[in-house]
Formats: C-alpha cells, structure tokens, sequence
C-alpha cells in the first residue's frame, strides 16, 4: 500500500530534464479544474456538454481528451498523438475542444515528405495535402487547402512553395467533373493568393518532371519545378504519400494540421520513432507561430 501510494506520489510529479510530466492517470488538480469547465459547458451547451462531462469523468482511458483540456487552457503548447490510434480518434477531440483559428479558411492536414538522392521538390523535399483529413473537398476547399499548404510550407521548410494542383489531366487534356473541380480550385486559389506560385490543374509527371513539363505544360512557372503537391481527394493523397514512402523510401512526417487555434498532429500507426521525433519537432515549430 505504501509503495503504491509513492508510486503514485512519483509518477505525478516526475520531472525530466526540468519538465514535469503529466500522465493521464494523475494531475488531479488539472482534472478537477476540467471538470468544473465541463460544468459550465453543461450549463451553456446542454446535452453536448453533458456528454463533454461524461468524457472528462473518464479521462484515464480518453487521454487524448485531456490532452485537449491542457493544450485549451496553456498548459501544453501542443500535441502528438496518433501512434496506436486512428486519425479520427486524434482529430475528433481537437476540433470539439481547440477548434479551427479565426479566419481559417478550413482545418486540413499534410505530410512532409523528404525522398532521398532526390533532385526534385525542395532538395528532395515536398508537402503533400491533403492526406489525412478533407475526404473529397470541393473546389473552394480544394483552393483553401492549396493556400494554407503554401504558407506551411514557406514556415517549415523556409523555401518557395510551388503549387501543383494534381489531377489525372493537363491543362485540360481530359474532360471531365473531376478535372473541372480541380482546374477551378486552381482559378479560386490564383484569384484569392495571387503572390503565389500555383498552376493546374497538372499531372504529376507535368509537375515533377522538367522536359515532360516543357511539352505538357510549357510556359509554367510552377511545372516541373512543383515541391507543394495537392491532390483531388483523400483517396489519392494516402494512396500517394504511402507509395512514396513505402517504395522510394521517403521519410513521412504528418499528418500535420493546418488551420487549427494549436498545434494537434497526428501519426501513421506504422509510424517510426524517428518519425515522431521528427512530428514533434514539427509541433514545436508551430507552437512558436501562434
């Protein structure tokens, strides 16, 4: 009893190289704070704040929950999570409790994508979006996922976003609904950020690929030199990132969000330990732009 009771002392105030950590099984003071907060949501929410309420009563198992509590109320700058959970059970908490930042034109995600002995991109370095949270945007969406993925870009990798807007199609060599979303998600995108490098709708050969750029596409400033690639819907951008990853041997770090108040990343549940190492090193970059 005794040895449970330090155990206990112990693991709710360890400190690790002069930073506590806060496990989801102590913090009580942190809990109770909470919990009055899911109080008053009961109060000006109704049912939703009563199941808020319900959620928070069982935050040892919900720690991602909690883990949303700290971050709304300062006592983390951000969260990784996603090791050994699925994206919607990363997301779902954040966008209940943190919420997109005013003005965001939507919450979407991303990968950093680092293929190496590779000439194309940024060094070998791309952003893909969106890959792990918009199913199938439509053209406004589409446009707002290519601007917000720019600005990503420009903060993390510091280089000059190039913008392909991906599609089965050149410059309209192909006729059909899919094309035309993607060709006006492109216009949308030009009309509203026309200090960005952006042209579609491409494919991803035009993209990547200087002489098949020259012949497909000639004329364009973003073709063949692309190192932001945005792709049509969810399918095609997690079936993208996973061949790159998986057949040329690219490090993958994401899904990162964008558009949210802060930082909440997610991770591939075949995710590495570097990979994690490298999403935290991502969210703390973030955190010091909000």
């Amino acid at each position: 009893w005794v040895i449970c009771l330090w155990g206990k002392w112990y693991f709710d105030n360890m400190i690790i190289d002069g930073k506590q950590v806060v496990f989801a099984g102590g913090g009580k003071k942190l809990f109770w704070r909470y919990l009055a907060w899911s109080i008053l949501t009961i109060i000006t929410l109704g049912i939703w704040g009563f199941w808020m309420a319900v959620r928070i009563l069982k935050w040892e198992a919900d720690y991602i929950y909690f883990a949303c509590m700290m971050l709304r109320e300062n006592k983390a700058d951000g969260i990784v999570s996603g090791a050994c959970h699925s994206t919607a059970n990363t997301l779902r908490p954040a966008l209940q409790l943190i919420k997109a930042k005013p003005g965001s034109r939507l919450v979407s995600a991303f990968f950093i994508m680092v293929v190496p002995d590779c000439e194309l991109g940024y060094h070998g370095t791309f952003l893909f979006g969106d890959c792990g949270l918009e199913q199938n945007p439509e053209s406004e969406k589409l446009a707002g996922i290519a601007i917000s993925s720019a600005e990503s870009f420009k903060y993390l990798v510091e280089g000059e976003p190039l913008v392909a807007m991906l599609s089965y199609s050149t410059k309209g060599s192909a006729r059909h609904a899919d094309v035309d979303k993607v060709y006006n998600a492109y216009k949308i995108a030009r009309d509203n950020a026309p200090y960005l490098k952006i042209d579609g709708e491409l494919q991803l050969d035009a993209a990547l690929i200087p002489e098949i750029a020259e012949y497909k596409a000639p004329g364009s400033k973003v073709a063949g030199k692309a190192n932001v690639l945005i792709f049509p819907d969810l399918d095609s951008g997690n079936i993208g990132y996973k061949l790159v990853q998986r057949l040329a041997k690219a490090e993958a770090y994401g899904p990162i969000t964008q558009g949210m108040n802060k930082p909440v990343n997610d991770l591939s549940r075949g995710c590495s330990a570097k990979d994690i190492v490298g999403v935290i090193a991502i969210t703390a970059v973030q955190a010091q732009e909000v």
